[in-house]
Order: structure tokens, then C-alpha cells, then sequence
């Protein structure tokens, strides 16, 4: 379970995504018969920032995340996070906007 200082601001969903990144960076880990030192080390973070990584906390930055998966050579996917090319939803409002004519409302003056 992903802890963090104030569980009511987090939705559920966002604290279980990270939760479960944590267990597969714990996996990478276990697979590469890494221990916590040496995989701490080779990302350059403390042993303590691993294990909280490991347990998805939300209070660890995204960048202790990064590499961690950088260090075991797990980095290269980030590139289709939030890629605008596969934002399906994105492109459809932008392509609905783009067909759409705005009109600026111009100042009518009326000083005769």
C-alpha cells in the first residue's frame, strides 16, 4: 500500500499507479540479483530512497523514480509517457479546434 503525508488528497487510483511501479522497480531488482546498496548506489540515491521507491511512496520525487530505472537500463519507455503523438484525446480536441472558426468580437464605436 503507497503511504503518504496526507492520503486524502491523493484519488486512490493515482496512489495504487504508483504502488505498483514500486513493486515492479522492486522486481527489475530482484531479477538482476541487485541488492538495495548496489542498486541505491548505481542511481546515486540513498538506500532509504530505494526502499521507499519500492514501496511507491508518493512523497518520493519522480526523479529518484527515473533513476532507479535508469540504473538498470528500464528509462527508455518514459519517452511514451504523456507523448503527445499517442494523446488520443488531445489530438481529437486539437483537430476540433482547429476546424473551428473563432470570430474576435470587435468594439462597436458608436462616437458620431
Amino acid at each position: 500500500m503507497a503511504s503518504t503525508t496526507n492520503p486524502g488528497t491523493t484519488p486512490g487510483a493515482v496512489a495504487d499507479r504508483v504502488s505498483q511501479l514500486g513493486q515492479r522497480i522492486r522486481s527489475a531488482r530482484t531479477r538482476r540479483k541487485l541488492r538495495r546498496e548496489d542498486l541505491a548506489q548505481r542511481a546515486g540515491v540513498s538506500r532509504s530512497t530505494l526502499e521507499a521507491i519500492e514501496r511507491g511512496e508518493l512523497t518520493t520525487g519522480i526523479g529518484a523514480y527515473v533513476r532507479a530505472l535508469w540504473a538498470m537500463g528500464l528509462d527508455q519507455e518514459l519517452d511514451l509517457i504523456a507523448d503527445p503523438g499517442l494523446d488520443r484525446d488531445g489530438l481529437a480536441l486539437e483537430l476540433s479546434a482547429v476546424t473551428k472558426r473563432v470570430r474576435v468580437q470587435s468594439k462597436v464605436d458608436n462616437d458620431f
